[in-house]
C-alpha cells in the first residue's frame, strides 16, 4: 500500500514539473514575441502604401494623417474588379425578372448590376426594391434609379446592420449581385434568418500589376482583404518583411496575413481603434517617439 502511495505521488510530481516546464517554454515564447514588438517599434514609420484608390476629396483622414505626423502615405490598388461578360452570366440561368429585391454591397455591385441589365438589354422595373449596405451606396443608387424612400433601405455600414432591415421584408426574393470572391458572413446571415436569395457573379477579382513597386520600400503596408495579400506574393513571390510593418483591417484580412507567414503589427477595428486610420495613428506615436 506504501509503495503504491508513492509511485502515485512520484507519477503526480512528474505531472507537476512538465507542465511547469511548458509553462516556462510558453512565457519565453510570449517574451520573445514581446521582444520582436519593441524592436519593430524602435523603426520610425516615415512612409505607408494603402492598398487601396486615392480619395477622391482632400477630406480624407489619410491626409490629415499624413500631415500631422509629417508621414509619406501613398495609395495603390493591388487588386481591381473585372466584369463577367453577358454571355458567362446567362449561363447561370438567372432571370433578374423573377426577384423583386436587390442587396446591393458595394458600388462595383451596383455598377456591374446595371452594366449587366444593360448588355442584356433587361428593363428592371420600378417597384424593384434595394438594399444596400450604406447609405453613401444608397445614395451612388441614384446615378441608375429615381431616390424613393420606399423601395430603397439602406443599414448603417455593415451587413449585420443591414440584415435587420431585411428581415422586416421577408416576403421579398432577393437577387445578391457579387464578386466571385465575397465575405462568407453575408450568405451565413442571410440563411440563418432564412430569407430567399440567390447570388449573382457579376464580376471579378484580379490581381493588379506591381511591377513598379519592385524596388520601392515603404514602412507600412496596409491591406483591406485577403485579395489584397494574395496580389502581394503574386506580384512579389520572394516578398521577404524584413522591418515593414503590416497592417490588416478586419479578421479575415488579419487571418489571411498570419496564414502568408507575415506578422501583424496593426490591425483594426478594435475598440480603441474603429478605423484604420485611427489604428495607424495610435501606432505612429509610439513609433516616432523621440
Amino acid at each position: 500500500m506504501a509503495k503504491s502511495l508513492l509511485k502515485t505521488k512520484k507519477i503526480k510530481e512528474k505531472i507537476r514539473n512538465k507542465i511547469k516546464e511548458k509553462i516556462k517554454e510558453k512565457v519565453k515564447v510570449k517574451e520573445k514575441v514581446k521582444v520582436k514588438v519593441k524592436e519593430k517599434v524602435k523603426e520610425k514609420v516615415r512612409s505607408i502604401l494603402v492598398s487601396q484608390p486615392k480619395p477622391e476629396t482632400d477630406k480624407s483622414p489619410y491626409f490629415d494623417l499624413a500631415k500631422k505626423h509629417n508621414v509619406k502615405i501613398d495609395f495603390r490598388p493591388f487588386i481591381h474588379v473585372d466584369g463577367i461578360p453577358a454571355s458567362d452570366f446567362r449561363k447561370d440561368r438567372i432571370n433578374i425578372s423573377d426577384y423583386t429585391a436587390i442587396i446591393m454591397t458595394s458600388r462595383n455591385a451596383v455598377d456591374h448590376f446595371f452594366r449587366i441589365c444593360k448588355e442584356m438589354r433587361i428593363m428592371v422595373p420600378e417597384s424593384m426594391k434595394y438594399f444596400c449596405i450604406s447609405e453613401s451606396t444608397a445614395y451612388y443608387l441614384q446615378k441608375y434609379v429615381l431616390y424613393r424612400k420606399r423601395k430603397i433601405f439602406y443599414g448603417k455600414q455593415t451587413f449585420n446592420d443591414l440584415i435587420d432591415v431585411i428581415k422586416k421584408h421577408k416576403g421579398e426574393k432577393f437577387l445578391l449581385p457579387s464578386s466571385d470572391i465575397q465575405k462568407e458572413e453575408i450568405p451565413v446571415l442571410l440563411e440563418k434568418n432564412h430569407i430567399k436569395f440567390r447570388r449573382a457573379v457579376i464580376y471579378k477579382t484580379v490581381c493588379s500589376d506591381l511591377s513598379d513597386l519592385a524596388n520601392v520600400n515603404y514602412d507600412v503596408l496596409v491591406f483591406f482583404s485577403p485579395a489584397g495579400i494574395k496580389s502581394l506574393f503574386q506580384n512579389f513571390p520572394k516578398f521577404k518583411q524584413n522591418k515593414t510593418r503590416i497592417a490588416a483591417f478586419g479578421p479575415t484580412t488579419s487571418r489571411a496575413v498570419k496564414e502568408a507567414g507575415l506578422y501583424l503589427d496593426i490591425t483594426a477595428p478594435i475598440p480603441a481603434a474603429p478605423s484604420m486610420t485611427m489604428a495607424l495613428e495610435q501606432y505612429i506615436k509610439e513609433a516616432n517617439k523621440k
